[in-house]
């Protein structure tokens, strides 16, 4: 059965990937039309869903710095955020209640907050697989996004205790354990070499991590995020994460599939999603002033608004506990699930185009930023370079270098990732963090003495982006880019690059090439 269900989820994702729309609407829309046709949820498929989920949060916690938590922007907007959200809803819900419309009566001022509450968070999943089809998990608005969600993981787990009376276990204690195990771990995935044994390790590391929070009473969810943690500085936690993406991916769509499956609405509790899906631009407005309160520029805060403008698969926990101790009509489980989907589908079309959007739009929007800025928001400067690398991971350094022995200091590189780029600087490397589909930073960046710039991304779409910002900025030099696939190559073409790198071929003509140099090397030279 759960084959069934993976095959018409590809159906439905292969659909509307056709049309533009990303695949996880279709996969939605999967599990709607499956629960319409009479199926129903089955353990292996739920099972399927939470290891998507467990495999998920293990990879975030690899990507994430704990010291991202402690700023205040993070750890501010998201109590501040959560309050006002909380207060506003509640209140807006309350007094649908009393002036008697139709789709939200017998709801006391208990349950109003229970429901807000419920809607408070943002979706982990949502926001993660956004970022990720992006290329966007290290940039700035990206980090904050994802530091706010697990800000709210943690609120989770106080919600849970306190609504249940579930009090961690005295052995939680023995969790502290762990530090002084981190070493011993670290060798083994270090002896994991670079096949099929790192992603098995990183599935016992994720699982491991979840059972031992759950033996305890602590959700285990939060156990698989900081076990991630634990390996966040490994050097191998970059390609440990990737080693897992495929198969995160593939559960992923399980979990899809069971919101759709949890239950078939009516017209009313369709109503009723709607009336809620309506609150979610007072969401993203909370977050957006919240941020430019505390001294975020615009476009970041524009951006992670966007992203965090959508509800959570822990509402439907929420709701689920709410109706299980008779504080809420079952009725309002189905009508979560459904906002929750419809959010999703908003925010994975809405954000595809944030970044042309904010360019439209940017003249209001910056009128709302402070004019002081944040140490991490200073524009970066370059001095006289000529060339310019875009991506600094393996093809970006190894373009930076090549580039360096023929011009010298007149090659500058440029990452998102801010941890990277203080390594690279560290190694003596003329190299800046940005964001390159950022439009204010074309804006600020004197990029009048380059002559050619390279765009070493996986993604086409951000080497896309970045070249229609370069020619909004005025930038007149020629820009190159990598591709992996041929098709990939006929698109950024079509979209201004002047030259296009095929990644698998050029690396193939280059190993002949060097490889020949070597065999007509004299002896005596080798």
């Amino acid at each position: 059965m759960e084959f069934v269900f993976l095959l018409f989820a590809f159906v439905c994702g292969l659909t509307v990937k056709m049309i533009g729309i990303p695949p996880l609407v279709g996969y939605l829309l999967a599990g709607f039309l499956l629960n319409a046709a009479g199926f129903a949820m089955t353990d292996s498929l739920m099972q399927i869903a939470e290891l998507g989920i467990t495999i998920m949060l293990f990879t975030i916690g690899l990507k994430l710095n704990i010291r991202d938590l402690s700023k205040r922007e993070v750890w501010a907007s998201s109590v501040s955020h959560s309050m006002l959200w909380v207060a506003t809803v509640t209140a807006i819900i309350f007094a649908a209640t009393i002036t008697s419309a139709s789709l939200f009566t017998g709801i006391d001022w208990q349950s109003a907050a229970l429901i807000a509450f419920a809607l408070s968070f943002s979706s982990t999943v949502c926001v993660v697989k956004v970022l990720e089809e992006n290329g966007e998990t290290k940039t700035r608005h990206g980090k904050l996004a994802i530091g706010i969600l697990v800000m709210q993981d943690i609120f989770a787990v106080v919600f849970l205790v306190a609504a249940t009376g579930k009090l961690p276990s005295p052995w939680a204690i023995a969790l502290l354990a762990m530090f002084p195990l981190v070493p011993v771990l670290n060798r083994i995935i270090n002896q994991s070499g670079h096949g099929e044994l790192l992603p098995l390790t990183g599935f016992i590391l994720a699982l491991g991590g979840y059972h031992l929070f759950e033996l305890v009473n602590i959700k285990g969810d939060l156990g698989a995020l900081i076990f991630g943690l634990f390996f966040a500085q490994h050097p191998k936690s970059s390609e440990l994460a990737k080693s897992l993406m495929s198969f995160k991916d593939l559960f992923l769509i399980g979990f899809f599939l069971t919101i759709g499956l949890t239950a078939l609405p009516d017209w009313a509790m369709m109503s009723m999603a709607l009336a809620l899906v309506l609150l979610l631009p007072v969401k993203a407005f909370l977050f957006f002033c919240l941020f430019t309160i505390l001294k975020l520029r615009a476009r970041t805060s524009y951006l992670s608004s966007l992203l965090l403008s959508n509800y959570s698969e822990f509402g439907l926990i929420v709701g689920a506990l709410a109706v299980s101790l008779n504080l809420l009509d079952q009725t309002w489980l189905v009508v979560i699930a459904l906002a929750v989907s419809i959010s999703f589908v908003i925010t994975s079309i809405v954000y595809r185009s944030a970044h042309s959007q904010y360019h439209k739009f940017k003249g209001p929007l910056k009128q709302f930023e402070s004019p002081v800025r944040l140490q991490r928001d200073i524009y970066p400067v370059i001095d006289k370079a000529e060339f310019l690398v875009i991506g600094m991971g393996r093809v970006g350094s190894g373009a930076f270098q090549s580039l360096s022995k023929l011009a010298d200091s007149k090659v500058w590189g440029m990452d998102a990732d801010r941890v990277k780029v203080a390594s690279l600087k560290d190694e003596g490397m003329n190299v800046i963090c940005g964001d390159g589909e950022d439009v204010d930073l074309w804006d600020n960046l004197d990029i009048r003495s380059v002559r050619l710039v390279l765009l070493a991304l996986p993604s086409i779409e951000d080497s896309i982006n970045i070249t229609k910002q370069l020619k909004n900025a005025g930038y007149r030099g020629r820009i190159a880019a990598i591709a992996r696939y041929e098709d990939e190559v006929e698109s950024l073409l079509n979209h201004g690059v002047d030259k296009v790198f095929n990644f698998f071929t050029e690396a193939g003509l280059g190993f002949a090439e060097e490889s020949l140099a070597f065999v007509n090397e004299p002896a005596c030279a080798k």
